[in-house]
C-alpha cells in the first residue's frame, strides 16, 4: 500500500499552539510530573462549570426522542428562536430564525464559514495577534490570510491604516475578535465603525467572533458589531464556551445579518455545507434556549470582586512586578499577553522559551508567535485558575525569568 501523505492544503496550515511545547507537557504528565497549565481556555479544568439549570435541563431531555435524533441541519427550531431574541437584544436588525446556524462550537462554524466564502488565492483579513483557528482555516480553505496589526501602544486596537493598506482585490472578509483573544481588548464604537467603512468601501464580509461579549471587567461595554450598520454582510459568531463555562457542550451559533439580499449564492453555499454535516449535536442545542433565558451568572464572576475579575487583578499585579514584564490590563476575555523587554530578555525563539520554562518550572503557557504575533517577546497565559495556583504559576515565571536575566546579563 502506497503510504497516506499529508494533504497539500495542509502543509501551510499554521496552527502553533499544538506544536512540540504541547507534547513535552504531554510527555511530562505521562511520566507523572504535576504543570500548572496557562496555556488554554478551557473552563471547565479549572473548577468553572456550566449553570447548573442549563445542566438539570439537559439531562431532563437526554430520554426524549428529539434529544437523541436529528435536527434541522441549521439547529432546533426552539434554539435558533432563542438566539434570534438574542440578536434583537444586541440591536441587529431583520434577523430571522432562517439566519442562524447552530453549530458544534464557533469553531466549526467559523471553518464552515471561511470555506464558503474564500476561493483558491483569496485572502482573509485576520488580526495579529490573532485566535490561530483563523489563520488555519483560511489555508485549509485554500485562501491566504493577510495579518492586520493591532497596536500594543493604543491597548490592542487594530491599526486601521495598516488594515486599509492590506486589502488587495483577492481580500474577501475582515475578521474581528472581540472580546480579543489573545490581548483581551475591547474595542470602543468608532474602531468598529472603521472597520465597518472599509468593508463597506471594498465590499468585503466582516466575520465578527463575539463569543466573550459578555465576560468584561471594570464597567466595560461590548458592542455588537453587526448592530452598527445594515448595508454590510455580517456573521456573528457566539455560544455557551465561555459565557456558560460550557466549552464540551460544544454548542455555537452563527448569525447572518446585514446585506444579506446581495449574498444569495454565499447564503446557499453556507446551507450546503451546514447540510452536509447533517446537524450540529442535539444536546448542545438543547441547552441554548435555557442558557439566553436564564440568570447570567457570568456577570457574578466578571464583577469586583468575583473570581474572574479577582484572578484577572491578581495575575497583573504579579505579571507587572517582575522586572522587565509589562502587561495591557484586559478588558474582557479570559487572557493576557505580557510583553518582556528586550533588553533584559534576548529571545531569539519564543517557542524554545515556552519549552525551557515548562521543564524548569512546570508552567504550561503559549508563545507569542504561535497567536501569528510578528515579535518574539510576548507570550499568552490564562487566568482561569484559582488565586493559590495562579500565585504559584506567575510566581515560577517570575523565578524562571530572573534566572533568564542572570544567564544573559
Amino acid at each position: 500500500m502506497k503510504p497516506l501523505q499529508k494533504s497539500t492544503k495542509l502543509a501551510n496550515v499554521n496552527y502553533d499552539i499544538r506544536g512540540p511545547v504541547l507534547e513535552k507537557a504531554r510527555q511530562m504528565e505521562e511520566e507523572g510530573t504535576s504543570i500548572i497549565k496557562l496555556n488554554i481556555g478551557n473552563v471547565a479544568a479549572f473548577g468553572l462549570l456550566p449553570p447548573d439549570e442549563i445542566v438539570h435541563d439537559m439531562i431532563r431531555n437526554l430520554p426524549s426522542a428529539e434529544a437523541a435524533g436529528y435536527t434541522d441541519s441549521k439547529g432546533l427550531f426552539s434554539a435558533r428562536k432563542a438566539v434570534v431574541h438574542y440578536t434583537q437584544q444586541q440591536g441587529i436588525a431583520g434577523v430571522t430564525v432562517d439566519d442562524v446556524y447552530l453549530g458544534n462550537g464557533v469553531s466549526e462554524l467559523i471553518t464552515l464559514a471561511v470555506n464558503v466564502l474564500l476561493n483558491e488565492g483569496d485572502e482573509l483579513l485576520v488580526p495579529s495577534p490573532d485566535y490561530p483557528l483563523y489563520t488555519a482555516v483560511t489555508g485549509l480553505a485554500g485562501g491566504r490570510p493577510v495579518h492586520y496589526r493591532c497596536v500594543e501602544e493604543a491597548g490592542w486596537l487594530p491599526d486601521l491604516d495598516d488594515m486599509r493598506a492590506k486589502i488587495t482585490p483577492r481580500t474577501k472578509g475582515i475578521a474581528v475578535i472581540n472580546p480579543n483573544n489573545p490581548t483581551g481588548a475591547v474595542y470602543p464604537r468608532e474602531t468598529l465603525l472603521g472597520i465597518i467603512e472599509l468593508a463597506r468601501e471594498h465590499d468585503l464580509v466582516i466575520l465578527a467572533d463575539e463569543i466573550y461579549d459578555k465576560t468584561l471587567y471594570d464597567g466595560a461595554k461590548h458592542i455588537c458589531m453587526a448592530s452598527l450598520a445594515d448595508d454590510v454582510l455580517f456573521l456573528t459568531f457566539n455560544g455557551l464556551s465561555k459565557n456558560y463555562r460550557s466549552c464540551g457542550y460544544r454548542s455555537g451559533w452563527m448569525v447572518v445579518s446585514g446585506a444579506k439580499k446581495d449574498a444569495r449564492d454565499f447564503i446557499e453555499g453556507l446551507n450546503m455545507l451546514a447540510s452536509l454535516r447533517l446537524c450540529a449535536n442535539t444536546p448542545g442545542q438543547l441547552a441554548i434556549q435555557t442558557a439566553l433565558g436564564g440568570y447570567q451568572s457570568i456577570k457574578d464572576l466578571v464583577a469586583p470582586g468575583g473570581r474572574l475579575a479577582r484572578q484577572r487583578d491578581m495575575a497583573y499585579e504579579l505579571l507587572t512586578a517582575i522586572p522587565g514584564v509589562s502587561v495591557v490590563k484586559p478588558q474582557g476575555a479570559l487572557y493576557m499577553f505580557p510583553r518582556l523587554d528586550p533588553a533584559l530578555y534576548p529571545i531569539a525563539d519564543d517557542q524554545q522559551f515556552a519549552y525551557e520554562l515548562l521543564a524548569e518550572e512546570k508552567v504550561l503557557i503559549v508563545q507569542g508567535t504561535g497567536f501569528n504575533h510578528r515579535d518574539t517577546q510576548h507570550f499568552r497565559v490564562v487566568f482561569l485558575p484559582h488565586v493559590d495556583d495562579l500565585e504559584e504559576a506567575i510566581g515560577r515565571i517570575g523565578r524562571f525569568l530572573a534566572g533568564y536575566r542572570k544567564r544573559h546579563a
